[in-house]
Formats: structure tokens, C-alpha cells, sequence
């Protein structure tokens, strides 16, 4: 009976629009939205009064170093400022999964570089493989083309559909995308691995331009020669 009962059409009850002389208050707020605004202000209440309830039990004895390290600002409170909170060597441990997981996003992309490039490569039929052709003059070139085209050796651009070209198009994009997050990314590692030399022990000072073999805007450092035991 639920499967007749179904198939009888019913009808759709609509819920009315916002009168024309209220017009100026916006959208007439329908059941499901004050149903999401009533759930809103009864969530709210009820955190509020387990708050009361909370300060009213809670001992005035109490303390917590919490209470003087951190401050409010605009009724938000501030944590305090943690400086010594993690060693040298926590700090160095960290810096080194750091440049490792940066390294492998590097590899990772550039085998997708290479994966693309290849696709492209094939797109285009352009193939390491194929042969060269020299023309003397663009009609020379056309004759080329046309009996390339004869031999099935690759299609014109025109032959291309437009859905094909857009495709090449946008590969070509994200192909120069990608080629500078590697270049980003490269340059982030080649800093980070600075900053780890320059965390070791060591003397070493920073070279100045007239002292350098190739001045460049990046700092270039030189450590004192040290006898290794």
C-alpha cells in the first residue's frame, strides 16, 4: 500500500514570501531557519549556564601559573610568549623532518614535471624519435606539412579539435605552475639548509662583496678551518 500511496501526487505546500509592505526587512525567515537560529540560542544557553554553575563551585583558593602568564586583550585571552619552550636540539631535530618532507614534495614534483612534459610531448607529436625538416621558404614548409599530413607522420594545428587545444592549453599552464612551486620550494630548501649550517658550531663569518669571487645578493658565509682530531 506505501508504494500506491506514493504514487498519488500531492500537493506541494510552499511556504508564502515576504509581504510587499515588509519588503524593506529582507527575506521572510522560513521554519528551517528558525529552527537552525532556536538550536543557535539553546547551545548557547545551555554553555552559558554550565559556565554559572562552574564559578559558583569553583574553589577561590585555587591557582594556576596559567592565571599570571597570559592576558586579555578585547575580553580574548593571550597566551603568553613560550620562548625556551622546545632545546637546541628539538629545535634542530624538527628543522631536519622539515627540509626532509620539503625535499620529497620537490622530488614529487618533478616527476610529475616529467610525467606532464612527456604527455605534452606526445600531444604535440613531437617525439625525440621523429625526423627534422628544413625549409627554404613558408610555401616550402607547407608542402612539408601537407605531405607529412598524407603520411600520418602528425596532424596540422588546424586538424586539432578546439577541445583538444584548450586541454593543451591549460597543461601548459599548470606545467609552468608547477615548474615555479619547484623553483619556491628549491629556494625554501636552499635557505633552510643554511640556516641548519649556521645553527652548527663552528666560527665563521659573513663574506663581504670585494671578497667575493661572484657577487650575488644571497650571503655567502666561510667557516674557520678546524683540525679534526
Amino acid at each position: 500500500m506505501s508504494s500506491f500511496r506514493n504514487a498519488i501526487p500531492r500537493r506541494a505546500h510552499k511556504e508564502r514570501a515576504q509581504p510587499e509592505s515588509r519588503k524593506k526587512f529582507g527575506l521572510l525567515e522560513k521554519h528551517k531557519d528558525y529552527v537552525f537560529r532556536a538550536k543557535a540560542f539553546h547551545r548557547k544557553e545551555e554553555i552559558l549556564q554550565k559556565l554559572k554553575v562552574k564559578a559558583a563551585n569553583r574553589n577561590p583558593d585555587e591557582f594556576y601559573f596559567k592565571m599570571i602568564k597570559t592576558r586579555t586583550v578585547d575580553g580574548v585571552h593571550k597566551p603568553g610568549i613560550e620562548a625556551n619552550k622546545y632545546s637546541p636540539e628539538e629545535l634542530m631535530l624538527m628543522k631536519t623532518q622539515d627540509k626532509g618532507y620539503l625535499m620529497q614534495k620537490i622530488q614529487s614534483e618533478k616527476k610529475k614535471i616529467e610525467r606532464l612534459e612527456a604527455s605534452l610531448h606526445s600531444v604535440n607529436g613531437q617525439s625525440s624519435r621523429g625526423h627534422v625538416y628544413y625549409a627554404e621558404d613558408a610555401e616550402e614548409a607547407k608542402e612539408i606539412q601537407i605531405r607529412s599530413l598524407e603520411n600520418g607522420e602528425f596532424p596540422t594545428h588546424e586538424a586539432v579539435p578546439e577541445r583538444i587545444r584548450r586541454q593543451v592549453a591549460k597543461s601548459y599552464k599548470e606545467l609552468e605552475a608547477r615548474k615555479k612551486r619547484v623553483n619556491d620550494m628549491e629556494r625554501i630548501h636552499r635557505d633552510m639548509a643554511m640556516k641548519m649550517e649556521l645553527r652548527k658550531k663552528g666560527r665563521k663569518r659573513k663574506l663581504r662583496e670585494d671578497e667575493m669571487v661572484c657577487p650575488t645578493t644571497t650571503p655567502v658565509y666561510k667557516w674557520r678551518t678546524e683540525r679534526k682530531r
